[in-house]
């Protein structure tokens, strides 16, 4: 029994000195990522929202923006999102687990990181940035930090697939959506219009659909770039938002959940909600705390 114990202190300790190993080197990646995201930042013009951009926009379009932002307001430069949810790390079968996550989006150039830990297990987390950065996509998730599970960045599959995040998350950053910022609007019908982003040399085309308050639903794609093996499937994606709320004066959801639309019928695979957001305004304006 003495030796079995020992063991399995052994045991413990090196799972516990794997585990602070893995910490740093992954708050290392963190902070390589997020400097690579400040270096490509641009300043944000103009620095104050001006509804005269709304003139001639889809009337949904325009509806959505007065509802959800102040004339004369703050154009939203970065943002700071934490959240907390459940993701499904099942193929096959559903098998949701508990994460929790904290975000970092600049709003031009486009970029964000995701900085995710998924809970597999008591004491076992998968870590997981899942970032946009200088027209590059990245998604690298590992055991503990330390012992890589997927590694996919480089390709224009990935990069394409980060930037409509970046699109779709604009909910949360809502000045990004706004002409002066790049996007392109199309009517559609009275509760939708077609959004495209260029950024380099990729070119987006989403579907927002909005509900009868005016605020954006959900946000979808005919095909978003999904991992299957060693391959990419072009597949519908969809995200859902709602139980909208104020924060710095804007308008914006806290909750969502994000699909592939399979043949077989919806596969949700995040579900999250706000827990902290944190504002950073255009230069020579003052930062915002949200609640």
């Amino acid at each position: 029994m003495l030796i079995m114990a020992g063991g399995i202190v052994m045991a413990l300790a090196a799972m516990f000195a794997a585990s602070a190993f893995g910490a740093h080197r992954w708050t290392q990646e963190t902070q390589r990522l997020r400097g690579r995201i400040e270096a490509n930042r641009s300043p944000v013009e103009p620095q104050r929202i001006d509804f005269r951009e709304l003139d001639g926009l889809p009337i949904p379009v325009q509806r959505y923006f007065r509802r959800v932002l102040k004339e004369g307001g703050p154009m939203v430069s970065g943002v700071r999102v934490r959240h907390r949810g459940t993701f499904d790390t099942g193929t096959t079968e559903a098998r949701w687990k508990p994460f929790t996550s904290e975000q970092c989006v600049v709003t031009r150039r486009p970029g964000f990181d995701w900085d995710g830990r998924i809970g597999v297990m008591p004491g076992l987390s998968v870590r997981v940035h899942d970032t946009y950065v200088a027209g590059e996509g990245v998604l690298h998730a590992a055991l503990l930090g330390l012992f890589t599970v997927a590694d996919l960045r480089g390709s224009h599959e990935v990069a394409e697939g980060e930037l409509m995040r970046f699109f779709a998350d604009a909910v949360w950053y809502p000045t990004a959506l706004l002409p002066s910022q790049g996007v392109r609007w199309e009517a559609v019908d009275a509760h939708s219009a077609r959004g495209t982003l260029v950024d380099g040399e990729i070119v987006l085309t989403m579907l927002f659909r909005f509900g009868q308050e005016g605020l954006i639903e959900s946000v979808s794609a005919d095909a978003r770039n999904r991992s299957v093996g060693d391959r990419f499937v072009p597949t519908p994606w969809l995200g859902r938002f709602r139980n909208y709320a104020l924060r710095s004066d804007m308008r914006i959801p806290l909750e969502g959940e994000v699909a592939w639309l399979l043949p077989e019928g919806a596969k949700p695979y995040w579900r999250g909600r706000i827990t902290e957001i944190r504002y950073e305004f255009a230069e020579g304006l003052p930062p915002s705390r949200g609640h």
